[in-house]
């Protein structure tokens, strides 16, 4: 139901902010006096969201349901209920796809922080802003709402950044691990701009997942503060969330359209997961036409199939926001 990855929004580079003490301690004298000119320290950033933590929430809230009421613009509801589901698995695995993402974060803040189970609807919150607004505004939000909401020692800022770098991570990791079992498939495609295969574009796609990569893991004791042991949790957690979301959505379009085996439909969700990841692979649209076709042949409509589930992703955000919107009026209400 989500992005391919199960992440809110695209494949997007990650910029974190590096600590540059605890990055200049491990490097020589030489580097350590001019990383501090070099790279910003995060306080800033932090000492800034703190200054405008009155505002933050109601604003990204603003900016969202705006968001929502463009897209109610744009929604056909007629289409959208003439392709609803009849069957109840359907709807129980497009279910599990949807809250797959949330689930997992809901997870790792639970044992990072011990949020309670209604920490659930903020990171909906987070979701559908990452979806309909901007990438990684719904992790400013959701930083918003734990600093008022957490009791904790310190800043929430270190935990969400924490859990942000490794969810990119894990996504390029797979990456990475995907186009190795699915090469056969990939150097069919061709997905050079220009329909060469020659693979500059893709080769170059693979280096900027690799360098990302390295640099994380290189520089993980100043881009990073939480624990190993905690650190080692939320990489699994993210992992466990792509292998899911990948099946779940394999599952999906096998019950959709039984005609094709789940075989096909996972190893077309991997290839596709595999190709979303990648950063400058363009004509993606097309890429996937011939996926659908090499793997399950021209006869099946997977672009209808497709269409049809991001129509209802687009609807089920609308509508849960909506909803969210509601419950806390209601919940203002009731503590006023």
């Amino acid at each position: 139901m989500l992005n391919p990855d199960g992440e809110a929004g695209s494949s997007k580079d990650i910029s974190p902010m590096v600590p540059t003490d605890t990055l200049a301690e491990t490097l020589s004298p030489e580097l350590a006096t001019v990383l501090p000119t070099v790279l910003p320290s995060t306080a800033p950033i932090e000492s800034s969201l703190r200054k405008w933590s009155g505002w933050v929430g109601p604003v990204i809230s603003l900016a969202i349901l705006a968001a929502v009421l463009w897209q109610l613009r744009k929604i056909d509801w007629s289409q959208v209920w003439s392709i609803v589901p009849t069957s109840p698995l359907i709807w129980l695995v497009l279910a599990a796809s949807y809250f797959a993402g949330p689930v997992a974060d809901w997870v790792i803040f639970r044992k990072l922080w011990g949020i309670p189970v209604s920490g659930i609807f903020p990171l909906l919150k987070k979701l559908i802003g990452n979806e309909l607004l901007l990438g990684y505004v719904g992790e400013v939000y959701f930083y918003d709402w734990a600093r008022r909401h957490v009791k904790m020692e310190g800043s929430p800022f270190g935990a969400v950044k924490d859990v942000a770098i490794l969810s990119a991570l894990a996504g390029n990791i797979m990456t990475v691990l995907l186009l190795i079992f699915t090469w056969p498939i990939i150097s069919k495609l061709g997905l050079d701009g220009a329909g060469t295969t020659d693979g500059h574009v893709l080769a170059t796609s693979i280096g900027v997942v690799l360098v990302t990569s390295l640099v994380i893991m290189f520089f993980r004791n100043g881009l990073l503060s939480l624990p190993k042991a905690d650190l080692g949790f939320v990489f699994v957690v993210h992992t466990l969330r792509i292998v899911a979301n990948t099946g779940l959505s394999a599952l999906a379009w096998h019950l959709i359209l039984p005609g094709v085996g789940i075989g096909s439909w996972l190893l077309f969700a991997t290839v596709r997961l595999l190709l979303s990841r990648l950063p400058l692979i363009p004509n993606k649209d097309i890429a996937f036409a011939g996926i659908s076709t090499l793997l399950v042949g021209s006869q099946v409509q997977t672009s209808d199939m497709i269409a049809m589930i991001s129509l209802l992703i687009v609807a089920t955000h609308v509508v849960l926001f909506i909803g969210l919107m509601l419950l806390d009026l209601v919940q203002k209400e009731k503590n006023a």
